[in-house]
């Protein structure tokens, strides 16, 4: 194993050390007692005792925070307080929901990003550059709740070619199946993915304007080749440093912005059930999901920065000398 990716695996793990003792702390120091928040002000002062025992309030934090990581570590999770079912089958069965709809709308942000990306920057400020950098921007001024809400008005309401929530299921025998759990997410994902769309498409046609300005694309020009092999075969792959980095954040942000989404189109995600989870006032869920969340953005970062080394050598190799 080379210094580099350990390095990189250091810092993976120190990372979701930091990052576990974070999210138990923030719920730890929440004002007020748990038990007393999650049964209401009307409990009784038995009923209070018992759900202490039961969250196991009573013995020290430092305790209860190694039972927890240790749990984490042997695939142990903690038992929901509302659906009396382990976190861990609650968040496998939403994350079904979830991790598909951030793939759909990340691979529809990265083909149209790069494709838009690519185009502007090869017709730099022409008319055609112009308008796909005016999309962008009508783009990042979208809100995506609201984007989602016009898309359900449009496609659902008016045009009626796909429901306005709810999601089917991915088994046929549940009445559902993948043709009707995709055509379920794909208003969704639209709506995910037009911020990210437009965000990426900035980043890119910067980044293969400023790298069509190198040395080596006027002497690939210079032997000949046309505009569009300089541009897949030199600048691209040269250009994807700050894309790909851009890239990895929007998946993280895929998914956790999938907390909104889901409400507004009724999807039975982890965005949804963490949603449930504050509103039943279950703390157990609410920081199981958070780690994982949290643990997920971390592995996507992991897995970037060893993209970087496969894209980009010469970071291997400095990080080796480091």
């Amino acid at each position: 194993m080379s210094s580099f990716v350990l390095q990189r695996l250091i810092s993976f793990f120190v990372t979701l050390a930091v990052t576990s003792v974070v999210v138990f702390g923030v719920l730890e120091w929440l004002p007020g007692n748990a038990a007393q928040v999650i049964l209401g002000e009307t409990a009784t002062p038995e009923s209070i005792a018992a759900m202490e025992e039961k969250l196991g309030l009573h013995q020290p934090a430092l305790s209860r925070y190694l039972q927890w990581t240790g749990g984490l570590l042997q695939g142990k999770s903690g038992i929901s307080i509302s659906y009396d079912t382990p976190t861990a089958t609650l968040m496998l069965e939403r994350m079904q929901v979830t991790l598909p709809l951030a793939i759909l709308a990340m691979s529809i942000t990265v083909i149209l990003a790069l494709s838009l990306g690519l185009y502007a920057a090869s017709k730099q400020n022409s008319t055609a550059d112009v308008g796909v950098m005016t999309l962008s921007q009508i783009g990042l001024a979208l809100p995506n709740f609201w984007l989602a809400i016009l898309l359900i008005l449009l496609f659902a309401v008016h045009l009626q070619w796909v429901s306005a929530g709810g999601f089917p299921g991915w088994s046929e025998e549940d009445g559902g199946g993948i043709g009707p759990g995709l055509s379920a997410l794909i208003l969704p994902a639209l709506a995910l993915a037009a911020v990210q769309t437009a965000i990426l498409t900035r980043v890119t046609r910067s980044a293969v304007i400023e790298t069509m300005s190198e040395d080596y694309v006027r002497t690939a020009r210079a032997k000949g080749l046309s505009k569009q092999q300089v541009l897949w075969g030199h600048v691209l792959r040269n250009a994807m440093i700050p894309v790909v980095t851009v890239m990895g954040l929007q998946f993280g942000n895929l998914i956790t912005s999938a907390i909104v989404i889901e409400n507004v189109f009724v999807l039975p995600g982890i965005g949804r059930l963490i949603f449930q989870a504050i509103a039943n006032r279950d703390l157990i869920v609410v920081r199981d999901v958070v780690m994982l969340l949290s643990a997920m953005v971390i592995l996507i970062n992991f897995l970037i920065d060893l993209l970087y080394a496969w894209i980009d050598p010469r970071l291997k190799s400095g990080g080796a000398d480091a």
